[in-house]
This record gives C-alpha cells, structure tokens and sequence, in this order.
C-alpha cells in the first residue's frame, strides 16, 4: 500500500499563537514538507487547487516543478485539479512538462472540486457543472490518447487534428477521478476504467463500500479488469508522538478551518467532541500516534475492500512546521511499514 500527503497550500493565521506567516515563507515551508516527505520514504505528495484567498495552491503544477527539481523518488500529483475550470489541452501540457521534469513521476487526479469560485473567476456558469466537468474529462483522455486530436463538444472549440506537446515521458501519463459522494461520479470513473481517488472528510469511512463496489461493478461491466480499478483515500490525518499530543496539536487549527467554510455552508461551528468522534476507531480522521493510525488504516482498507493507497490532508490546520514535519517522519518511518508489514503477513 502506498503512503502520501496531500496539502491546499493553506495561507491561514494560527488560531493559537496568532501567528501569520507570509506566503513566500509559507511556499517555502511546503516544498521542505515535500523534500523531506520524499527523504522520509513516503510515495506521492499532492497539492490541490483553489483560487480563494486562503490558499495558495491556484498554480499546482508550478509549485510540483519546484518539489521536482527537489526530489528524487516520490510522485507528484495534483488534488485535484479543478478540470470543470480548465482548459484539458493547457492541464496536459502543465504535466506533461511536470512528467519531463520529473522523470517521470507526475500524476493528473482530474476531479471537480468542492468550492465553485473557479466558475465565476473563469467565466462559466455553475448550471454547467456537470457537463463542463464531463466534457473536458473525454477531451483531456483523448489528448492522452493521441498527439493530434479531433475532438468537438459544446463548451470549446473543436480540436481538428492539432497536436498537443510535449508529449510525457510515462505513456499514458496517470489520470485519476477524484470524488466525493456522488453515485454517477463512481459510476463514470468505472466506465471509463480509471483509477478512483475517494475524498472522506467526514462520517463513517464504511459509508463509502456500497458507492465504492458500484465503481468495482460498472467497471467490471465495462470490460475493465479489476487490477486496473484501483482505489486510492484522500482524508484528513495528523500525527504525533502521541495521540493526545497530535489531537492537540490539530484541533485548534482544523476547528477553525470547518468552522469558517461553515459560515459559507450553513454548518454549525465544529465543537472538540465532535472533534473526538470523528478521530474515535468509526470517524473519518486518521490523528494519533503511529500504532492508533495503523490500526485505522487497517480497518479502513478492510471496510472498503482493498485500498491502494491513502493520502494524509495535513493542511487544514496551521501548524508549526516542526510539527508538520515529524507528523510527515512518522507517517513515512512507522506507519507505512507497520501497515505494509501486517498486510503481507496476512497474504502469507
């Protein structure tokens, strides 16, 4: 199983100490996390993509270039990139470049996100959420699928036999679909025969089995094999030494974070023993120390019946970066072996 973290590039103020690093200070805190989550054996890193003013992940594959040029062995993949907002033709050619930079190592997860100001900043209407997000999904594979491509839909222009470069060094180039909750984005991913990256922020993890074995079956249906519907898990996670100490440290930061989106999305303000239950053995947070997260990772690979990979969303909440880094070490020295050795023991 593979091991990563994904981060929104977050630019927000310490609820506790108050402190409010600057944003170049703040970018370069992000590439250290991802130069030392490749030193400390983890396999993929992501950055979002937002164009709100509390993140500074509107450029994702810029600030991957930068991680590129920094690292060795770990993936770098976008999470995710806003594809409904974008043009497939500019979003290939930034990973392509990214997979030459690289070597190689570049991943697309092409999902719709969960705020909608790319629309009005793009000029496109929300009523066409949907369809945009359809539309330029076909036309990004079929750039993936040839050098020159005819190709017409209803929000762009036609492509009538135009080449798209650089063409990338991995042939194809990885492309997932990032979701939520929806049914038919499942149903869509597994008729399409691609990899799934399932989003779980919040409830119970097991929730997700019967949207998760939809994907399996329409997949199958469509005559893809089961090796190549593989699902991967984006959720909020944090570690200490301890899992009161990395409880702890999170909560300030995480509540302050929900309890803003919140007053945009009708929540009501998020509480510690809400807090609690969520990071408690059936919620949805993966905070602890390196044993409690082992065996979460554990159950939750069993509930959903086989998991490829999970990806720990530590941004939500500022942190100093000390802490954001051992958060990273033992994620990568302690988690990822504990859970990959109890895995092939139980395969003997």
């Amino acid at each position: 199983m593979e091991f990563g973290v994904d981060s929104f590039a977050a630019a927000i103020t310490d609820p506790v100490t108050g402190v409010n690093v600057s944003p170049a200070d703040r970018m370069r805190d992000y590439l250290e996390q991802i130069e030392f989550a490749d030193k400390v054996g983890l396999d993929v890193f992501g950055i979002g993509e937002h164009h709100r003013a509390e993140f500074l992940d509107s450029a994702p594959a810029v600030i991957l270039a930068a991680a590129a040029s920094r690292t060795k062995r770990i993936r770098l993949t976008s999470a995710v990139t806003v594809l409904s907002a974008a043009d497939p033709v500019r979003v290939f050619q930034e990973f392509a470049t990214l997979d030459l930079i690289s070597q190689g190592r570049a991943e697309i997860i092409a999902g719709r996100g969960s705020f909608i100001e790319s629309f009005p900043l793009f000029g496109l209407r929300l009523e066409d959420y949907d369809s945009l997000y359809a539309e330029k999904l076909d036309l990004l594979l079929a750039i993936r699928a040839n050098t020159e491509v005819h190709w017409s839909g209803r929000h762009r222009p036609p492509l009538t036999g135009q080449g798209v470069f650089p063409r990338p060094l991995q042939d194809p180039l990885p492309i997932s679909v990032g979701v939520g909750g929806t049914p038919s984005s499942f149903v869509r991913a597994g008729r399409l025969g691609l990899p799934l990256v399932v989003a779980i922020i919040g409830g119970r993890p097991e929730e997700f089995r019967p949207l998760i074995d939809l994907y399996r079956k329409t997949g199958i249906e469509a005559g893809h094999s089961v090796e190549k519907l593989s699902v991967s898990l984006h959720m909020i996670g944090f570690l200490g030494d301890t899992t009161q100490e990395a409880a702890d440290d999170f909560y300030p930061g995480y509540a302050h974070t929900f309890s803003e989106i919140g007053k945009e999305r009708g929540w009501a303000p998020t509480t510690r023993p809400q807090f609690d239950r969520s990071r408690g053995a059936t919620g949805a947070l993966l905070i602890g120390d390196a044993e409690t997260v082992t065996q979460k990772v554990l159950r939750v690979n069993e509930l959903l019946g086989g998991v490829s990979r999970f990806t720990f969303q530590m941004g939500v909440s500022a942190l100093p970066q000390k802490k954001t880094l051992r958060a990273i070490e033992i994620l990568g020295t302690r988690v990822k072996p504990m859970v990959n050795q109890d895995l092939a023991h139980r395969s003997a």
